[in-house]
Parts: C-alpha cells; structure tokens; sequence
C-alpha cells in the first residue's frame, strides 16, 4: 500500500456558488461546502473573501475565480453544472484548466449512480482540473451532491492532490 503524502501547510480554499437567486442566506450549498471544509480534520482555510456567489455567466464565473486563484490553493464551485441553456458553470471553469482530472467526474457519476440517482446521474458534468499548481472543482449545486462529492471524493483526498500540485514547486 502507498503512504499517502500530505500537504505541511494550510490550504486555502475559495467557495463560488454559481446562481442568479441565491443569497448569503439562501446558500445551502455553499454553506454546506464551507462546513464541510472548517468543521473537519482538514487543514482547510475559507476566508470570508473567498465565499462568493455569482450570477450564471461565463464572464462573471471566470471573473471571480480569476481573482480567487491569486489567493486560494483550491477553487470549488457548486451550481450551473446540468444541462440546461443556463447552466455555463463548465464552459467557465473547463478554460482554465491545464489538465482535467477525469477519474474525478467518472467517479462522481458512478457514485451518484449507484448511491442516489441512477440514471439521472448522467446528466452530471461535475469536474475537476488543475491550474498550475491550483485546483478547481466543480460540483452541482444540490445538497445531496455536495454531501456525495465531499465526503466520498473532495475530503479524502484534497490534502493529497494539493501535496502533488506543489511538490515539485
């Protein structure tokens, strides 16, 4: 069995929920995200200033997630990932990506699959990718995913993936 290596620092991460109704009130996914993030055994850091919420536009999106990665080591967004005209969540996020980390969206549909939604599931374009030495995830906007993403895939292995991302920094 492989050590896992971990990250000897912080990790700072920025929140983008992606919506034209939410608000800070309102944003159960994005909270449910920052819960996950600060109430763990992470090394995690959510700064205020890194919890946004913005419209459904591509320019809006890669706006906010421009001005986050000078700050943050991981960006995760939630809303904006089906299929509808105005769900632009991957279209924005997929420009910056320099590799795409494909297992992460395969994995998240299985999952979904078999633990929630069966079929529907294939409708899920939730993603992850890497900028440099940044990582950007996306996952759909429903508490249901984020709890799924979070606890089977992003938290397991966050700690991990930013320790690859800068070990050769």
């Amino acid at each position: 069995m492989s050590i896992i290596q971990k990250i000897d620092r912080n990790i700072e991460v920025g929140i983008i929920t992606v919506s034209d109704t939410r608000t800070q009130e309102t944003d159960k996914g994005g909270n449910l995200i920052y819960d996950y993030l600060t109430n763990g055994d992470l090394n995690t850091v959510v700064l205020d200033k890194h919890r946004k919420i913005v419209k459904d536009s591509v320019s809006d999106i890669r706006g906010m997630i421009t001005m986050m990665l000078e700050d943050v080591d991981v960006v995760i967004t939630t809303g904006g990932t089906g299929i509808a005209k105005r769900d632009v969540t991957i279209e924005a996020v997929q420009y910056f990506f320099h590799k795409e980390v494909e297992g992460f969206g395969e994995l998240f549909r299985m999952l979904s699959y078999t633990e929630d939604i069966g079929s529907r599931s294939l409708l899920s374009r939730a993603i992850m990718g890497t900028h440099h030495n940044k990582l950007i995830v996306s996952l759909p906007g429903s508490t249901g995913a984020i709890k799924l993403g979070m606890e089977k895939l992003i938290l397991k292995e966050l700690n991990h993936l930013v320790y690859e991302l800068n070990k050769d920094a």
